[in-house]
């Protein structure tokens, strides 16, 4: 049996869901900590239900994680390849 190459996670979200992942990705790296909610809610112009809801979709799928009760602590668990452009 040929055993396939790992799938990549690229259909594993949404593009809304693509956007939020990218945006914690490029912030992370321009700023060197990871966004807080807030910062989300100003960037995606939702409010702070909708980013909290978000998130909370991101962390069930497997595609970040958060350390609970320390801020700023959101990571993507995706490789950079993965990640789709941020617009």
């Amino acid at each position: 049996m040929i055993k396939k190459p790992h799938a990549t996670l690229k259909h594993k979200y949404t593009p809304k869901q693509g956007q939020y992942l990218a945006f914690i990705h490029y912030y992370t790296k321009l700023n060197g900590y990871s966004p807080a909610e807030a910062d989300m809610q100003k960037y995606f112009k939702v409010t702070p239900p909708s980013v909290h809801q978000m998130i909370l979709s991101l962390e069930r799928r497997g595609l970040i994680e958060k350390t609970p009760g320390k801020p700023r602590s959101i990571s993507t668990l995706l490789p950079t390849e993965e990640l789709p452009e941020l617009e």
